[in-house]
Formats: structure tokens, C-alpha cells, sequence
């Protein structure tokens, strides 16, 4: 990335559902549904939503290796998207044990992510 623009943060959970996956999306989620860019395709190259790149930090408690970077990358709408997995995050207790579960733990996963815009 040439020029940074904006520095976007967010938090996402999965309360009863231990996926790592649907806790970044929710933080990347949480980082871009309430900001609107509208001058952004001004300075891109070429006034395009494709020359803009994103790159995306997650914090994530554990399960790193279960992460499916392809569903973190339909979660950014436009641009050309770096995912960064680096420890951080916070494992609490729900405070519901669902019996159902196969793992019957209380787990509640929470991730943090930082998204850098620009081009």
C-alpha cells in the first residue's frame, strides 16, 4: 500500500458458537457498516473501487489455523484484500452451557479487527 486513507476498527463476537470464522466477520463488519467513503474514488487510481487495497488485522483468541480466509474476504466489498492473523482477542465464559454442543464448553470468542484503506 502506496497511501493509507483511513484506519477502520471493529469487535465481533460468536457468543455460543465457538467459529472464529463468524466472529472476524462480524468485527470486519462492525469496522466498515458505519462509515461511508464517498470521495474515496477521487483519489484512487484511475477512479476505481478496484485499485483501492484493504488490509485487514485480526486478533484472534485461538483457532487460527480454522480461520476461512475466503469468507473474511467477501466481508470487504471492494479492493484488493491482505488478511493478518496476529494473537490477541478475548476468550470469556458465555455464561450459558449449551448441552447440545458436541465440545459442551461455554466459550464466547471474541475478535478484533483493525482495516487499513488505500491504494
Amino acid at each position: 500500500m502506496d497511501q493509507l486513507m483511513f484506519i477502520q476498527t471493529g469487535m465481533g463476537t460468536d457468543v455460543h458458537g465457538q467459529n472464529i470464522t463468524k466472529a472476524s466477520v462480524r468485527a470486519i463488519k462492525n469496522a466498515i457498516h458505519t462509515n461511508s467513503m464517498p470521495g474515496i474514488r477521487t483519489v484512487l487510481p484511475e477512479q476505481s473501487l478496484d485499485h483501492m487495497k484493504i488490509n485487514v488485522k485480526l486478533a484472534l483468541p485461538c483457532d487460527h489455523d480454522q480461520l476461512d480466509h475466503e469468507q473474511v474476504r467477501k466481508a470487504i466489498p471492494y479492493g484488493e484484500v491482505n488478511i493478518e492473523v496476529v494473537q490477541g482477542g478475548m476468550l470469556t465464559s458465555s455464561g450459558i452451557l449449551l448441552e447440545d454442543k458436541e465440545d459442551k464448553n461455554d466459550l464466547m470468542y471474541i475478535v478484533n479487527a483493525a482495516i487499513e484503506v488505500g491504494y
